[in-house]
């Protein structure tokens, strides 16, 4: 991405990103936003990943998110 290049250590892995401000200035707020979650993906990249069905039940135990029971649905769709 122009304006956007990552220092690495001596081993090659990537430690910083170095943004040209300049080079950003003409930006739209898609690219800015896919410059954010580039930059995000690449510092959790090594982060334990977590099975979608366990966050959607925590999420739902704390009533965060409505998640129907299945099987009602089911049944629903079917009368």
């Amino acid at each position: 991405m122009k304006g956007v290049s990552f220092v690495t250590d001596e081993t090659r892995k990537r430690r910083y990103v170095q943004i040209d401000l300049k080079g950003i200035a003409n930006f739209d707020n898609e690219m800015l936003e896919d410059l954010m979650d580039m930059i995000v993906a690449e510092a959790r990249k090594d982060e334990k990943s977590i099975p979608w069905e366990s966050v959607k039940a925590e999420l739902a135990k704390e009533r965060k998110i409505n998640v129907p029971n299945s099987r009602k649905a089911i049944r629903s769709k079917r009368a």
